[in-house]
């Protein structure tokens, strides 16, 4: 093997791992929605857990991939220690599904339909549908789709090139030696966590050994141990992912780590076993890449098979590696491992945003009560909920830009859009609620008390904003389009009470009611009343599918002549004008 067949090898090697990352980034991309529906429905049922880590797996091609998504899952809240687990271990036998599919290159006959099945004989045609989907369609499933095959077609080709540039490597006396070596069961372990470790896929270390296997010069008895190891230099990737994760991410590492450590020594020990006492003369074989699949797919489905009853003692030993701490854990963060998967993505952040949400009505609800009844504790409250909602748009906003900024589909785009809205509606109730809490305390500290038809008529402001932010939260919760559609017309009740009491206001001046200084705290409180409900009429909008629509204003001309929404406003106006 000279100088061209290294330049060769490493050239294949490179297109190999280009194909491999492209094609799972564009799967991961395409199966977005989908996995986000199969991670929705997941049950403790272990079972059900493993056959979704399969399922992923087997889909984005890649375990590594999956645990790092899991990682993010149980660090987001999405998924409990217990899900992830089995979801791991269904990752790991998943992963198996590609070293079956490079096996498909060890083909050999004649037959026609035979050599249809090699790679080499249909990846061109799917790389020449993958171009004309990638360059010619416009619609981005289509494009991701077409990325798919270029990947498999790049990833199948390098394997091709890698093969025949290590073929000269039979006649090598070196080469061989070198698996003979390997033989040590130990050394085969430690060479194949190397090689995974470093490239981080124990896809892609497999599909190098199952190269190097075409040589012939790799035995049987060499080739299990390097396997066993590539499980164990897979966990790598996650253990790398598992910084500023929550003490739940760091169990889910240790537990793929654990699985894998603990898999690979019950069934080493029982190969050396088998190696020492009957020495089997297929060990001193030459593997074969369909032989080689098999082995890691036995070996996959030997390990799940002896730990997945065990998997609640698995819990329990991270558990007690990685114990509990008293103090809570922000739940402002958003895990951006799994900025890779759009949809999830985003689906963490809607939870984030209803958390928001909570925070802002609870803050402004609190301000309302502080307007009858300023209670110093309950003002402290309002200013802590104002500075939370100043953190919440602050981390999702930044965690938005930075998945607006990957490529992404327009449904997801406009979806990104909408919780950018959202959340800045969400913080300007907060500052609302605040302006409210320093009205208030204004009132205590000047002694300024209103009348008492002025108190009457602003309980039943207060009483009406109380009501839309209720409905408001509960639409965005709930996605409740029929309770968004009630947000409008109550704001318009709302505007026209605002513009009451002003009114009354300014007769009761006139007649020497109340003072000037009374007046500007009184329009303060008005004005935020009434911004507090238009932002309320914006968080609706959108919750309505109404992102497009800057300004309550817009809504309401829409909606003006809709028979449900004057009966709506009607029912508003009797119960509050």
């Amino acid at each position: 093997m000279d100088i061209f067949n290294t330049l060769t090898l490493i050239g294949g090697l490179c297109l190999f791992l280009f194909g491999m990352n492209v094609m799972g980034q564009a799967l991961e991309r395409r199966a977005g929605g989908a996995l986000q529906s199969i991670l929705s429905k997941l049950t403790s049922n272990r079972f059900a857990g493993f056959a979704t880590g399969l399922g992923v797996t087997t889909v984005i091609q890649s375990s590594s991939a999956t645990t790092v998504m899991v990682v993010g899952f149980v660090n987001s809240g999405l998924m409990t220690l217990k899900q992830a687990i089995n979801v791991i271990m269904g990752a790991n036998v998943g992963t198996t599904v590609t070293a079956w599919i490079l096996s498909l290159g060890g083909i050999d006959s004649d037959n026609l339909w035979v050599r249809l099945l090699k790679p080499t004989s249909f990846t061109p045609i799917l790389a020449l549908i993958g171009i004309i989907l990638y360059m010619f369609c416009k619609q981005d499933k289509k494009k991701d789709t077409g990325t798919i095959l270029l990947g498999f077609a790049v990833l199948m080709f390098g394997m091709d090139i890698m093969t025949d540039a290590v073929s000269g490597l039979a006649d090598v006396p070196e080469f061989r030696n070198l698996f003979v070596l390997f033989q040590n069961p130990l050394l085969g372990v430690l060479a194949g966590a190397l090689l995974t470790a470093l490239l981080q896929s124990s896809s892609a270390s497999v599909g190098i050994l199952q190269a190097l296997a075409a040589t012939g010069a790799v035995s049987y008895g060499a080739a299990i141990p390097i396997i066993m190891g590539q499980n164990i230099g897979t966990c790598v990737t996650a253990l790398l992912s598992c910084f500023g994760t929550n003490r739940n991410a760091k169990r889910a590492v240790l537990v793929h780590l654990s699985f894998n450590v603990i898999g690979t020594a019950l069934l080493l020990s029982a190969f050396a076993a088998v190696q020492g006492i009957f020495a089997p003369t297929i060990l001193g074989e030459g593997a074969t890449q369909a032989g080689i699949a098999l082995i890691h797919s036995a070996f996959n489905l030997s390990c799940t098979v002896l730990l997945l009853p065990a998997a609640s003692l698995l819990e329990k030993l991270v558990c007690k590696i990685i114990p509990d701490r008293k103090q809570p854990e922000h739940s402002t963060t958003l895990d951006e491992r799994l900025l890779a998967t759009p949809s999830v993505a985003l689906g963490q952040c809607r939870d984030r945003t209803v958390t928001m949400a909570k925070t802002a009505v609870d803050g402004m609800k609190n301000a309302l009560s502080c307007l009858s009844d300023p209670n110093p504790e309950v003002l402290r409250k309002i200013r802590e909920a104002e500075e939370e909602t100043d953190l919440y748009e602050d981390t999702i906003g930044t965690f938005l830009v930075k998945l607006n900024a990957n490529k992404i589909s327009d449904r997801d785009g406009a979806e990104s859009a909408k919780i950018l809205k959202i959340i800045g509606d969400l913080e300007r109730l907060g500052d609302h609620a605040k302006n409210l809490a320093d009205s208030a305390e204004e009132c205590v500290r000047n002694k300024i008390d209103f009348s008492p038809s002025a108190e009457e008529e602003l309980r039943h402001l207060t009483d009406a904003v109380e009501e839309i932010l209720s409905l408001t939260l509960r639409a965005l919760e709930n996605n409740d389009q029929e309770t968004a559609a009630a947000v409008e017309p109550l704001e318009q009740v709302i505007d026209r009470l605002k513009d009451r009491l002003r009114n009354n206001h300014i007769l009761r001046l006139r007649q020497g009611e109340c003072g000037l200084e009374t007046g500007f705290v009184w329009s303060d409180i008005l004005t935020d009343l009434e911004r507090a409900a238009d932002h309320c009429s914006n968080i609706a909008g959108c919750v309505a599918e109404e992102a497009e629509l800057n300004l309550h204003a817009d809504l309401r001309r829409q909606q003006t002549q809709n028979p449900a929404f004057d009966a709506l406003y009607h029912q508003f106006a009797e119960k509050y004008l």
